[in-house]
């Protein structure tokens, strides 16, 4: 039974952090998403920041588990690298706010975060296995040469930035929000293709 009223916890608080984001949510919302009150919220979770750190660190947990089982499929280094920057786009369109509460969970050096969420992770990615993957093919002529580190990190950095300045996008250079989501819509094909376009001989 308590597992059972964690779990709706944690559910409603997702959904209405995505709806609202992480300013906008207000525990009592959440207790009424859940069909509880609020008492019962915070026997569970004291604060909304413990509640988003929870959900945050499950949702990382998911990616880095999803982006290892891309890394160690069958395929080639691009085609691993299209499973990547599906599986973080796709995680990330689903939990819109998390780049930017993770940043600023670094940026106040709370290496613990990453510890909670490296605890949640049953299987780590081997990156050292990809790399010498990239490497095999270079050397085989199959692909350009790349340091595999900035492969990787370029690959990363264009999956997920969009989502980190969504709010100059929608608020600066006023892009209407549905906008934004259509280009969202298009972001895998479109980095796929770039990343194959830098790397296909």
């Amino acid at each position: 039974m308590a597992e059972n009223t964690k779990l709706s916890i944690l559910e409603a608080a997702k959904k209405v952090f995505t709806t609202r984001g992480y300013s906008g949510a207000r525990m009592q919302e959440i207790a009424d998403e859940a069909k509880i009150n609020k008492a019962m919220l915070h026997y569970y979770f004291k604060t909304k920041d413990e509640l988003f750190t929870v959900i945050l660190e499950d949702t990382m947990a998911l990616i880095v588990e999803k982006f290892g089982q891309a890394l160690e499929s069958e395929g080639t280094v691009i085609e691993k690298i299209e499973k990547i920057i599906k599986a973080y786009i796709s995680n990330i369109r689903g939990n819109p706010h998390m780049p930017i509460f993770m940043l600023h969970e670094l940026s106040q050096n709370r290496l613990e975060f990453l510890d909670a969420v490296k605890g949640k992770i049953h299987h780590l990615p081997n990156f050292l296995e990809f790399f010498q993957q990239i490497q095999s093919e270079q050397d085989a002529g199959l692909i350009k040469p790349i340091p595999p580190v900035h492969l990787l990190l370029n690959v990363m950095s264009m999956s997920i930035f969009p989502f980190i300045v969504k709010p100059v996008f929608c608020n600066v250079i006023e892009i209407p929000e549905e906008q934004f989501d259509l280009l969202m819509d298009q972001r895998v094909e479109v980095v796929t293709k770039f990343v194959k376009s830098a790397i296909e001989l």
